[in-house]
Formats: C-alpha cells, sequence, structure tokens
C-alpha cells in the first residue's frame, strides 16, 4: 500500500486531491481506507466515497472503469454503437460522465451524454432507443452525499450480465498503472442529447394510463435535490392532474441534499418539507424520488397528517390496481406474470396467485427481474405485468429494464385518483386488501460494517449463521433454512432441496408459522441486512410477531 501511496504522491494530481493526500497523510486509518484496494466493480458497477485514492470514487478510478468498459466495447466491434452517458446531481457527476466519455472517446467508441441531470431508469431506456451497445450512468442512488459511482448496462437496458462484468474486470486489472489510460477530446467521439431523449421518454409513459384522473387532485412531489424534476412533472401533467406543487427548496440540484439528512424516500425525515407543504395545499398524496429517480417513496393524507407506505404496501396496491383495472378493460393476458424478490412481503403474491396471475421469486436486485422480462420476450411463454421489490423499487412497463420511480409516481397518482373517486384513500384500499387476503408486516434492519476490518467482520457474521443455523427464531421453529451461496434449501427433517437461482450470499430462515428471515451483505453499501416478514389474521398479531423477531436480531 505504501508504494501505492507514493505512486500517487509523485502524480500532478489536480489541486483538490492533492491537498486531500497530504491530509490523509496525518491519518494513518484513513489513509489505509482509502488505499488498501481498488474500488470492487461489483456485477452492477462500482459505488463508493468520494475522494483520493484507490478505494475512492475520482476522476483516475472512473477513467479506470471506462477504460474497461471501452475495451469491451471494442472486442465487440461495436464503437459505432457507443454508449448512451447518464448521471444524476451529485458532486462530480457530470465531470465522471465526461471523463468516461473521453475514455471511450480514446478508443474510437461514440458517447451519447445527457447535458443535464436525469433518472436511472431514462439511461436504460436511452440505450434501446438509440440502440447503442452498453450504457454507463454515474450515480450512487440513494447513499449519502460523499458517494457516488459507476453503474453499467447492456444493450437491453438492463443492467450489465455478469459475463460481460467480468470482461470489464479483467481488463481493469490488466492495467498497471491507471494514471496511463488515456483520453480524447470530449467533442471527438461524443455527443449531447436532451430534448429529443426526453419526448421520447414522455410519449411511451402515457402507455401506463389505464384510467381516467381527476385534474383536480392535489399532489406534492419532491425530487430531493435529485434528477426526476423534468420528467415526473412533465408526466404527472400530461396524465391530466393541473393541481401539482413542487417542494421548491428540494427542486434545485444540489448535491450536499441540504434539506434532508439522507435523500433516500424509504425514510420518513425525507418528507418533512413535503409534509408540511402537503398541509399548506391540503394535498392528498405526497410523492418523493431518491436522486437518481429509481425509487419512489409515497406518503397519504391520513386526516390531518400523512401515513408513509412502505415499498411492500404500494408494491401489493399496484399489483391490485393493475390486476383489477386490467381485468375491466379486458386486457389481462391469460400468461400475465408478476415479478419479485425473496425478500419482498408475499401479500401481492398472494392477490396476484388468487386472481390466476403467477408469481416468480429473483434474487435481491432489480437485474434479476429485468433478466426474467427478457427471457419472457424472448420466449413469449409470459407477458410482463408489474416487477417490485421491497426497496421501493418498482417497474411497470419494460421499454424500461430497470426499476423507474417515474412510472411509478405516474400510475401511483392515478390509483389515488381513482379511489378518491369512491371515496377512498390508499390506506382505505390497503386495509381492504388486509381483510381480504390477511395482515402483512414486515421490517428491515441494517448493521453497519464500515471499513477493511468492517467488511471482515460482516463476512464472519454470515459464516456464523452459516455454519450454526439457527433452529428456533422467537421461539417458533424453523421448518427451512435457504442458503443461496450453496443453493440448497435444508428442512427440519434433513431433507434438502436444490434452489434454482444463481448463487448469492444469502439465508433465509422459514418459519412454521409462515414467518420468515433473510440475511444478506449489501451490495451497494457497507451493511448487512436483516429483512424480516410476517403474517397472520390482525394487524395487532403481525405487530407482536414482528416486534419478537426484530429483538433478536437488533
Amino acid at each position: 500500500m505504501n508504494e501505492t501511496v507514493q505512486h500517487w504522491l509523485k502524480q500532478q494530481l489536480p489541486t483538490y486531491m492533492a491537498e486531500e493526500l497530504a491530509e490523509l497523510q496525518t491519518n494513518s486509518i484513513q489513509l489505509e481506507d482509502a488505499f488498501y484496494r481498488l474500488l470492487p466493480f461489483g456485477t452492477g458497477g462500482m459505488r463508493g466515497e468520494l475522494g483520493v485514492g484507490t478505494n475512492r470514487m475520482n476522476i483516475y478510478t472512473v477513467r479506470l472503469a471506462a477504460h474497461g468498459l471501452a475495451q469491451h466495447v471494442v472486442k465487440n466491434g461495436e464503437q459505432a454503437r457507443g454508449v448512451v452517458i447518464a448521471y444524476d446531481t451529485r458532486h462530480f457527476s457530470k465531470e465522471f460522465a465526461v471523463e468516461a466519455a473521453r475514455v471511450l472517446g480514446a478508443y474510437g467508441v461514440k458517447s451519447y451524454v445527457f447535458s443535464e441531470a436525469r433518472p436511472t431508469p431514462q439511461l436504460s431506456f436511452a440505450v434501446r432507443h438509440y440502440n447503442a451497445f452498453a450504457g454507463v450512468v454515474i450515480t450512487a442512488s440513494h447513499n449519502p452525499k460523499q458517494y457516488n459511482g459507476f453503474k453499467v448496462y447492456g444493450s437491453d437496458g438492463a443492467q450489465m450480465v455478469p459475463t460481460d462484468v467480468k470482461v470489464i474486470i479483467d481488463e481493469m486489472k490488466a492495467v498497471e498503472n491507471l494514471f496511463t489510460v488515456p483520453v480524447a477530446d470530449f467533442e471527438a467521439y461524443s455527443e449531447w442529447i436532451l430534448d429529443d431523449i426526453d419526448e421520447a421518454y414522455l410519449a411511451r409513459l402515457m402507455e401506463l394510463k389505464e384510467r381516467e384522473v381527476d385534474a383536480s387532485m392535489k399532489l406534492v412531489y419532491t425530487p430531493l435535490h435529485g434528477a426526476g424534476l423534468v420528467p415526473v412533472e412533465r408526466g404527472l401533467r400530461a396524465f391530466g392532474f393541473d393541481n401539482v406543487t413542487i417542494v421548491a427548496a428540494q427542486a434545485i440540484a444540489d448535491g450536499d441534499f441540504p434539506t434532508v439528512p439522507y435523500p433516500n424516500p424509504e425514510e420518513a425525515a425525507a418528507f418533512t418539507l413535503a409534509i408540511a407543504e402537503g398541509k399548506k395545499v391540503g394535498a392528498d398524496l405526497l410523492l418523493a424520488t431518491d436522486p437518481d429517480a429509481d425509487r419512489l417513496g409515497v406518503a397519504v393524507r391520513d386526516g390531518e397528517d400523512y401515513v408513509l407506505l412502505t415499498g411492500n404496501q404500494l408494491g401489493a396496491l399496484v399489483v391490485n390496481y393493475l390486476i383489477e383495472a386490467k381485468k375491466e378493460a379486458g386486457t389481462l393476458p391469460e400468461n400475465a406474470v408478476v415479478l419479485k424478490t425473496i425478500v419482498t412481503s408475499e401479500l401481492g403474491a398472494s392477490i396476484a396467485r388468487a386472481n390466476s396471475v403467477e408469481v416468480v421469486d429473483v434474487l435481491t436486485g432489480f437485474k434479476y427481474i429485468a433478466e426474467k422480462i427478457e427471457q419472457y420476450t424472448t420466449t413469449g411463454e409470459k407477458q410482463f405485468l408489474f416487477g417490485y421489490e421491497e426497496s421501493y423499487g418498482y417497474l411497470v412497463k419494460d421499454f424500461v429494464r430497470d426499476k423507474d420511480a417515474v412510472q411509478l409516481a405516474l400510475l401511483t397518482a392515478e390509483m389515488a385518483s381513482y379511489y378518491a373517486a369512491q371515496e377512498k384513500t390508499l390506506l382505505h384500499a390497503l386495509r381492504d386488501l388486509f381483510e381480504t387476503y390477511g395482515y402483512y408486516k414486515e421490517a428491515l434492519i441494517s448493521k453497519a460494517f464500515v471499513g477493511k476490518s468492517g467488511q471482515e467482520e460482516m463476512q464472519q457474521l454470515l459464516t456464523n449463521y452459516r455454519n450454526n443455523p439457527l433452529t428456533e427464531i422467537a421461539g417458533v421453529a424453523v421448518t427451512c433454512v435457504e442458503d443461496y451461496l450453496t443453493k440448497t434449501a435444508t428442512f427440519a427433517d434433513g431433507t434438502t432441496k436444490d434452489i434454482t437461482l444463481p448463487s448469492e450470499n444469502v439465508l433465509k430462515y422459514v418459519l412454521e408459522d409462515g414467518s420468515w428471515v433473510a440475511i444478506r451483505p449489501s451490495g451497494t453499501e457497507p451493511k448487512c441486512k436483516f429483512y424480516v416478514g410476517v403474517n397472520d389474521n390482525s394487524s395487532e398479531n403481525v405487530c407482536r410477531k414482528l416486534n419478537m423477531i426484530q429483538t433478536v436480531f437488533l
């Protein structure tokens, strides 16, 4: 590591990076964390803290990633088809996008670069719109302000498949000196894009419309300083909503995200200003998107206040709404399928199956949902209806192949308008679902494991659970342990069954009463996540069960 630091010290770094490196040398722990490894490039790309060093997001690690992608493009002879590059409003996002384009250009690869910040789902759409070979979005999604990332997409608009990602990684590893990665003038091989792709995306968004809406319904929307403002506001108005209020303070693109602790619509604190605005204008529904607008949070008016829906709850509502609306219109396919992840609530699955709609579980990560969509599109065996995950990611129409908060913002507003005509809110609709299909409740416990020692500790935690499987949780017997790393489900009587999903470091415990707990390290944050799901015949019972199980893992 010392050799690496010395090598960086010899470079002509930008002033801000040289100053940061000088300061780091006074803190051995922070210096080690910045240089102890090369920032990992996983199946979706890389994500990390901004700063100087090999384990940080900076122009040099971005150039290295772009070099790996460029080699992949060149090996396939697809320089002319090129790469689409988008970015969110984070610090250095546009700069990193330009640097990536310059590296691609050095290898003769064409780039289509958004001239303004736009959502990740719009990047997915643009890849297919331009028939590009690949796509890149510079984003760290809903991570804190000190993070950024480099996310890669294939020609189908979905996150790049592991075999192609391996090519990129191998090419990155082959570079001995990341300061030697070449760059070209941006203008030589790059083209700015914006208005045409905005219009094309908006036109496709109109395909989501199932029913007419009440134009006077009052909505509040906040982009949380991110990239969702233009498509969400334009989309809502094009859908027919005339009474949309934007949270002005959060409509300002700002990588510091100054008005929220974290720019994450899963967090109640992210809705503070939206709730205040909602009370001021008497809004029926509040919508919030994260910085790259692939996740949507929703709050519903309940008397004088607002109640936030969970990702699981909104997903179940949409499953029910789509099935009912399409049945009413006679457009529900006989081979319709709902896709969800293994850590997502079973409520939506129960609704779908009760309506003879198939449900397919996939591993955590929207790339697996996109993979299934591509499979069904190719074979025609099933017709995609809806895909979602508990972490506020949803997709309705497959002209995008990643989670799309813009799509869900429009459909959720339409759904709320539909129920309002019946003098109901989305909360009333959710309670109706509970009464019909049983009460479901979920929780997520996240434990942070920061730095090199933290990563080692997290891996040891998973190893301990794997080598010493729990036989009961909160006094309820474990009936099955699903180990997705070994792809084996082991039942209480000792019998086993193969798991057909890809291998991943996840453990899931299924309990005798139908409750479940899944344990997995996050793929994008230094955290281990514990997912808990319970169901019963009353709200009181599910709350009691959930609390008992949570206590075990807190």
